[in-house]
């Protein structure tokens, strides 16, 4: 009797820790894509049987989830290349996908520069520059330089999901058309402010945004900002206690 009420316990906090993740769904011509916000900017996503991870972070709560079939990773720190997390999700067949600073880590990525693009399964996925315009750790420094990390547009069924990584609003970003969904940082001293954000963000007029990595920040500025601009702004909890 004992064994099975501490069976039971332990199923319902696997449960309730699921539940406790943001989750949405997004119908495409293809099939449902459904987005599971992690940790900071930790994602995974599903659609058409596949499982896609996106800067996996162990200070996610990964409890019950599946493995990856595809990683993507954006840039060298620590809270976007987690390799005990990355060797842990992988499984025989997984494909991953990153920078070239990236893969002197992580070995077996397939390296995707800035500008380049390429299939997987029915995805495809262009990568985008991501960098830091005037924010730096010294004078003439900068926390992220120009081509060493990836942003992403993913395109499934029509739809594209634009993954900026850790970026400022830089001309590129400001340049995107046609993205459906977007995923945009702001928490300094390393991306941006929620007033740079929100003006990047009118630039290339996404359908929908949702603040991520933005740890620090207030949110709320963000979404008041963006106030009569016709774009649908999210606000998840990407910092859940679980």
């Amino acid at each position: 009797m004992r064994l099975s009420f501490i069976l039971s316990f332990i199923a319902a906090g696997a449960l309730l820790a699921q539940v406790h993740r943001p989750v949405e769904e997004f119908p495409t011509s293809a099939g449902a894509v459904t987005i599971t916000a992690i940790r900071h900017a930790s994602m995974m996503i599903q659609a058409g049987g596949k499982v896609i991870h996106v800067d996996p972070w162990s200070q996610g709560n990964y409890d019950g989830l599946p493995q990856a079939d595809l990683i993507l990773l954006t840039d060298i720190h620590p809270d976007h290349l987690d390799k005990p997390l990355i060797d842990k999700l992988s499984k025989p067949g997984t494909a991953i996908i990153a920078p070239e600073a990236v893969a002197k880590t992580i070995a077996q990525a397939k390296v995707l520069r800035n500008g380049e693009s390429m299939a997987w399964d029915a995805w495809k996925i262009e990568a985008l520059p991501m960098y830091n315009l005037k924010r730096g750790p010294s004078e003439g420094k900068l926390y992220h330089d120009k081509g060493r990390g990836n942003g992403y547009v993913l395109t499934f069924g029509g739809m594209r999901f634009y993954i900026a990584g850790d970026t400022e609003g830089i001309p590129e970003m400001r340049a995107l058309k046609n993205i459906d969904v977007a995923f945009v940082p702001m928490n300094l001293p390393y991306t941006m402010t929620p007033e740079e954000a929100a003006d990047a963000v009118r630039a290339f007029h996404p359908k929908i945004v949702y603040p991520y990595h933005y740890q620090g920040s207030n949110i709320k500025d963000f979404a008041r900002l963006l106030n009569g601009s016709g774009i649908d702004v999210r606000l998840r909890d990407w910092y859940y206690r679980s």
